[in-house]
């Protein structure tokens, strides 16, 4: 009986282990927790996917950082300018999805997402109703930009005087985020009523949405998850030069496919910088003891066309390129000299920074991120970060502009931030160590078939007759005690 359980277990043991080896090579169970990602990763009704992509949980906090020109008169006559960072200005955004239509038989979807600010006077340094900013006049910046080689150029000269414009100006920073009505717009608005009398940096941004959007659901491919294929009812963008520089890749930013790997390109669309762009892998995280992938643009995305040629569709006009680092989006800000940048032109040209006193450029403060959970397709935690410039040059003939250097200069910069919440954290992680547990199984049956293989190599290899001397020194034992 002793030798059929040995065999027993030999057998057992050896056959646990092929089970084992079998199930690591075919990924049995990692396939099957695979697939139930994909079919639970698809928007619609009734998935906790499609819930939290029509309302995420995660607060998301904008915060503005605003530069203060200090020495306003000597910049205007050619020195370099000086400026002081004021920030942050926290606003609570609140972002659900809305108007939401299930098209053609459940494989895209269409939505709007309108953005409402709310002021968090606790997580900033003042009040934005009286706190004074001093920067760029940009409404009599860009009227002198636009009439510069036009017949309008003569009588713009006499407004500006007229209404004593300055290449500076003051106002608070509700103001400027959220509009003023500018003297010299309000009498070019009734000229030309398509102007808008009332400038703002984020005017007519709050409680409005930037367009609809349709998406694919992923319900033909878990990979085209949430990936927009129109915008505005239209499939590329034709503010750029180029076929390439116009295409609307990739996700919005808030919703990615499962399964991602640290090898792919993920591409998104942000209608903030006019364009899509790419961000790729950089470090291993945790965030909120969730693993986690953190994924960056590399600064080939914002290159100049000399270092990267598939960024010449973004120079505009066609052919007029600037430095690394910067991107004119004037065409599509009504012609308004805006450059969008990284905060304090962190992996710009070198020359943006030392143009400006007072930019100090940081990785950790100053580089957009994605902390993306690769299993699930999660956004844990990221920060859209980027600085509003504007252009800013002598003019001749507009007495405003002095000897003012040619600059692209600093404005605001904006740090959109969000964090897995903790009820959402503490949901996900229950769904990863149930994941864990499952492709662990075969980790487990290895196990139990190396423990019975211990077993039974410690029963065969015991010295011989150890049993019988023990049988008879119990023997004597009795005859002892009998």
């Amino acid at each position: 009986m002793a030798k059929g359980c040995l065999y027993a277990a030999a057998v057992l043991s050896t056959s646990l282990l092929v089970a084992s080896v079998a199930l690591l090579v075919a990924r049995v169970f990692p396939k099957a927790v695979e697939q139930q990602v994909k079919e639970g990763t698809v928007l619609q009704n009734g998935t906790e996917a499609f819930d939290l992509w029509e309302d995420p949980p995660p607060p998301v906090y904008t915060q503005f950082y605003f530069f203060n020109v200090t020495n306003p008169l000597e910049v205007v006559n050619g020195d370099i300018p000086f400026v002081e960072e004021i920030g942050p200005y926290t606003y609570r955004e609140y972002r659900p999805r809305v108007n939401v239509h299930i098209l053609d038989n459940g494989t895209r979807v269409s939505s709007e997402n309108p953005k409402t600010y709310v002021f968090e006077p606790g997580k900033s340094v003042g009040d934005p109703e009286v706190d004074l900013i001093r920067t760029v006049n940009i409404p009599a910046v860009t009227a002198m930009e636009w009439a510069k080689s036009t017949s309008l150029q003569f009588p713009t000269k006499i407004l500006l005087i007229l209404y004593q414009e300055n290449l500076f100006v003051t106002h608070t920073v509700h103001e400027l985020l959220w509009g003023y009505k500018d003297k010299l717009l309000s009498l070019l608005h009734l000229l030309w009523p398509e102007i808008d009398p009332v400038f703002g940096l984020f005017n007519k941004m709050n409680g409005t949405d930037d367009g609809e959007y349709v998406v694919l659901s992923g319900k033909m491919n878990y990979l085209n998850f949430s990936k927009i294929v129109e915008w505005r009812g239209k499939e590329s963008l034709d503010w750029w030069t180029t076929k390439s520089c116009n295409m609307i890749n990739g996700t919005d930013g808030s919703a990615f496919h499962p399964l991602i790997s640290k090898d792919e390109t993920i591409y998104l669309f942000s209608s903030d910088f006019c364009r899509s762009l790419y961000v790729t892998f950089d470090s291993f995280v945790t965030v909120s003891g969730i693993p986690a992938y953190r994924f960056v643009p590399p600064p080939k995305v914002f290159a100049n066309s000399s270092v990267n040629p598939d960024n010449a569709g973004f120079c505009v006009p066609a052919g007029n390129c600037h430095g690394s680092g910067i991107l004119n989006v004037s065409m599509c800000k009504q012609g308004a000299p805006i450059f969008l940048s990284a905060p304090h032109f962190y992996q710009a040209d070198e020359k943006y920074v030392k143009d400006i006193q007072g930019m100090h450029p940081k990785k950790e403060d100053h580089e957009t991120f994605l902390d993306i959970n690769p299993l699930t397709g999660l956004l844990l935690q990221a920060a859209k970060r980027l600085q509003i410039n504007v252009f800013v040059r002598h003019l001749e003939g507009f007495i405003e502009t002095g000897n003012v250097r040619t600059l692209i200069f600093p404005v605001v910069h904006v740090n959109e931030s969000v964090l897995i919440d903790e009820a959402s954290a503490k949901k996900l992680k229950s769904v990863l160590f149930e994941a864990t547990l499952v492709t662990s199984i075969p980790y487990i049956i290895m196990a139990l078939g190396i423990l019975l293989g211990i077993v039974f190599i410690v029963l065969v290899c015991r010295p011989p007759g150890t049993k019988e001397e023990s049988t008879e020194e119990e023997r004597a034992s009795l005859i002892r005690t009998s």
